[in-house]
């Protein structure tokens, strides 16, 4: 018992997988490729885990996660650990290997992959299990025992964590075939039996914790699914005795019929809250917490890189150390480090007085134990105030505030900004001007980055071409796009963006308040990472970001060309955003910068501009009493961005893969003249919103084809799907697009398919001219 005291009572909820310098993305690509072997990725993960519980070991932490590491997705490990592998992927049983496993999140030459969707409200996303009736339940992959026992054999207990039951049924989605309508709890029992296998496993391991997420629990559950929760727990209890349980929650609030819930199940020891987006569940927690159980407190961000406020956070842990006791009180991270990057040792770029604003996964367990024994009463004085002196440098820097945004923004407070005309009688405006033919085409913005393109990028930011050469190439490259265009005689062109990395950090390089990090990397999904900007301070734009090239574009052709725009909330969402006033209040003053882009560009005679909100939804909230709020302030800092414009500039937006469904009002209030919509890899969801009857008196563009498959789609198949449009939508508001943009296909693909896209139109467009 000697190491106890060593340690305090500290906890992590999970941690990032893909490696300080992305080791595992580049092991996993090379083995996807055949470069590498079997033995060569395991390698790489084993190395990755064993240094990973070595640093928490070395800072002190008391309960160390095993099985948060996974290959490509931990809601996938869940589905090979229940051997629920659907059929088509020819799966006879016995331990899951790699093929199959891969098969799942990636497909295979002969079947596609599972569905991918975001996890909650974060950027991340998850492989949805596919379930019905049939579905043959048995313990099939040994991965969490493997790892607790890989960790003991270096001379770490671990507590082993699992997806819990409930959340993982109640993410998963009927399979092909099955009725919608199937209650996916009534798989519950089945499930069970494999969780109880899996628990006397790591029990005979040695294991003396479990822990279980639950993060449903932070949605709003129905007493139905709050009565199969604590059934469900109920039934694992005698399969548990012996183990320390703890039951964790992460994203939100909990709320109280389900806080009720939670603390009455008898065979639990812990429970773990998200203190940081979760302040209300302070009070429930301050109106009664069962005694003798351990609260984890999540006080440490596990979604932002912002150093954490310790003499704020040790605040709270005293005032809930008053309720729980001083023994069962454990400091936590909010939810796991998965979300944010991995060390700030590897940022060379950032300078010293923003470095010193931020911690990294590596930083935030250093803050954990920090807040723990400052706890147990060995408070380490110096950090402390280190830290003080941080949180100080940060309120007062210049660099934070500027007086003339601040102003700007408050003043938005008074109107609604909308443009004067209504949307109908600005169509009409721009189609006299525009002259477009019915049924116009279009493409969502960017063509395919060659090799070549991506060398010139590199080479003028190593400042081993001139800017000149540089100029002169991105020119080049925009006249053939630009020509290729003509030849395939789409109506409405674009530049092709091929002076753009992102579309985040192409913006946000060029307006003040934001940082870039050097290996700041966050996994979105598989070994797919993102490196989201930093928004530290007042956003403004001190000059125009893309008139030069959207002129020089338009300058080639007598066709209309698109200016293209991220916009403002889209911005936000995909960056790390400042926690030091309401992420409305950031939107705004993007939206002010981008507003001062669109004038620009409209000056310079550009008169179809489309702003980007690809992310719009993926910052709703995810309680519905907190979402009309959000969707008030984001749609109308998207109507901020193009008021000031005149009835014949043409606004477009784009939105990828979502449920737009619910938030169909929203986008119609957005106000834009166009939109162009993700259609084609959501089962024609989409336009079922418009068969149920929704008035949209705009113009309007669900993509015709998919663009994430490498897929060329027959002239005849798009043909049918513009049919399937014009049967619940008019044919003067129909535009024909791809459904995202081309940036990652190759021109082999991007030629014929956008070819067939056009045939496809005249054919169409002679069908409605004759009368057929």
């Amino acid at each position: 018992m000697a190491s106890e005291h060593i340690t305090m009572a500290s906890h992590i909820v999970g941690y990032p997988r893909m490696g300080p310098k992305r080791e595992l993305k580049f092991a996993l690509e090379s083995f996807w490729d055949g470069k590498s072997s079997t033995e060569d990725l395991q390698k790489v993960a084993a190395d990755l885990r064993a240094s990973i519980w070595k640093q928490m070991t070395d800072v002190g932490i008391k309960y160390i996660p095993s099985n948060t590491f996974s290959y490509y997705d931990q809601v996938l490990d869940a589905t090979a650990m229940l051997g629920a592998v659907p059929p088509r992927y020819g799966w006879t049983g016995g331990e899951i290997g790699f093929d199959t496993y891969f098969s799942m999140a990636r497909g295979n030459a002969s079947v596609p992959a599972m569905e991918m969707t975001k996890w909650f409200d974060t950027n991340y996303h998850f492989i949805v299990p596919e379930l019905g009736p049939d579905v043959n339940f048995t313990y099939a992959s040994h991965k969490a025992v493997n790892e607790y026992k890989e960790a003991k054999a270096l001379g770490v207990d671990t507590v082993p964590v699992l997806i819990g039951p409930v959340s993982y049924l109640v993410l998963s989605k009927p399979a092909k075939g099955v009725d919608k309508s199937f209650c996916l709890l009534s798989l519950l029992p089945k499930v069970l039996a494999v969780y109880k296998e899996v628990v006397a496993d790591l029990k005979a391991a040695g294991a003396l914790w479990i822990q279980f997420d639950e993060p449903i629990l932070v949605l709003d559950l129905d007493s139905q699914k709050l009565q199969a929760f604590s059934a469900a727990y109920t039934e694992l209890e005698s399969a548990l005795s012996g183990l320390n349980v703890l039951i964790e929650t992460y994203f939100a609030d909990v709320p109280a019929e389900a806080y009720q819930t939670l603390t009455a199940l008898n065979g639990v020891t812990a429970f773990g809250f998200d203190l940081v987006r979760g302040t209300k569940t302070l009070d429930l927690i301050k109106g009664g917490f069962p005694s003798g159980k351990y609260l984890f407190a999540g006080v440490v961000d596990g979604r932002n890189i912002w150093a954490n406020n310790l003499a704020a956070s040790l605040n709270t842990l005293n005032s809930l150390e008053g309720i729980v006791g001083k023994d069962k009180l454990v400091v936590s991270t909010s939810c796991s480090l998965l979300h944010t990057a991995v060390d700030l040792v590897n940022e060379t770029k950032v300078d010293n007085e923003i470095k010193s604003w931020l911690a990294f996964a590596a930083q935030k367990v250093v803050e954990v134990n920090a807040l723990a024994k400052a706890l147990s009463g060995q408070k380490d004085e110096a950090f402390f105030s280190s830290n003080a002196a941080a949180q100080a440098s940060r309120k007062s820097s210049p660099r934070v505030t500027n007086e003339a945004v601040q102003k700007a923004a408050a003043a938005l407070k008074g109107s609604d900004h909308r443009r004067a005309t209504n949307v109908s009688s600005r169509l009409d405006a721009q189609q006299k001007k525009l002259n477009l033919p019915i049924l116009p085409t279009t493409t969502i913005g960017s063509f395919p980055q060659t090799v070549e393109l991506r060398r010139v990028r590199r080479e003028y930011k190593a400042n081993k071409i001139s800017e000149e050469e540089y100029v002169n190439a991105i020119k080049e490259e925009i006249r053939k796009v630009v020509e290729l265009q003509e030849q395939l005689d789409i109506d409405v062109l674009v530049h092709g963006e091929p002076e753009r990395n992102d579309m985040v950090e192409y913006f946000g390089e060029q307006l003040s308040g934001f940082a870039f990090t050097v290996n700041g990397w966050v996994q979105s999904y598989g070994s797919r990472c993102v490196k989201p900007p930093i928004i530290y301070g007042d956003v403004s734009r001190p000059k125009p970001m893309t008139v030069f090239w959207s002129s020089t574009a338009q300058s080639m052709t007598k066709r209309p060309m698109k200016g293209m725009l991220t916009g403002p909330v889209t911005i936000l969402n995909w960056s790390f955003v400042r926690n030091d006033q309401p992420r409305s209040e950031t939107t705004y003053q993007i939206a002010l910068a981008i507003k001062d882009e669109v004038e620009d560009l409209e000056k310079a005679g550009i008169t179809v501009i489309q702003i980007d909100e690809a992310a719009l939804r993926e910052g709703l909230p995810l309680r519905k009493s907190e979402q009309a709020h959000y969707l008030d302030w984001a749609v109308h800092s998207f109507r901020i961005t193009n008021v000031g414009v005149q009835d014949t500039t043409q606004i477009h937006t784009h939105m990828c893969y979502s449920n737009f469904n619910d938030i169909i009002h929203s986008i119609i209030d957005m106000d834009a003249d166009v939109i162009t919509i993700e259609n084609s890899r959501s089962d024609e969801k989409l336009l079922s919103v418009f068969r149920d009857g929704v008035r949209y008196g705009a113009g309007i563009g669900p993509g015709v084809y998919d663009i994430h498959s490498p897929r060329i789609p027959p002239t005849e198949e798009i043909a049918d799907r513009i049919n399937q449009m014009l049967a619940v939508l008019e044919r003067n508001i129909l535009w024909i697009n791809p459904d995202c943009g081309l940036k990652t296909r190759k021109y082999t693909e991007v030629n014929p398919a956008l070819t067939n896209m056009v045939a496809a139109t005249k054919l169409i467009r002679n069908q409605l001219a004759s009368g057929k």
